[in-house]
């Protein structure tokens, strides 16, 4: 099938597809008579597990690591529980930070009148710096 289809069965782009080859996540695809891209089955599950590890958010690097487990037939699964352990311990640490930013966020929310005056603690946050952060509770 070409560019296009297998975009479309796998739910990428094409761009995105492209992409993968020129890093080499995807072999390079063989090419019609006509010079167009063509993929086998085996390309777009390739590409079915590339998206879903992109979609548990593993970083390109790591869903390279994955592919490589995944073809070696003789890989231990103490490897691929490794690789998810640190990607879970990554992502806790994102989800600190965002909670982090939520509530200081929520702060400054909570102390700006919305009114129509033109002091906000939201405005001076941003331009201090959060250096002058109102307190909460």
């Amino acid at each position: 099938m070409n560019i296009g289809q297998a975009a479309k069965k796998t739910g990428l782009s094409a761009k995105m597809i492209r992409y993968y080859e020129s890093i080499d996540l995807l072999p390079a695809a063989g090419r019609s008579d006509s010079g167009y891209r063509q993929y086998s089955p085996q390309d777009l599950h390739r590409l079915a597990f590339i998206k879903r590890a992109r979609d548990l958010g593993f970083p390109l690097a790591e869903v390279g690591k994955l592919l490589a487990l995944w073809q070696d037939r003789q890989r231990a699964s103490a490897d691929v529980k490794a690789l998810a352990a640190q990607h879970i311990a990554e992502l806790n640490l994102k989800i600190a930070e965002l909670c982090g930013l939520r509530d200081t966020l929520q702060v400054l929310l909570e102390h700006c009148q919305g009114d129509d005056r033109p002091d906000c603690p939201i405005i001076k946050d941003l331009e201090s710096n959060g250096c002058h952060r109102p307190q909460s509770g």
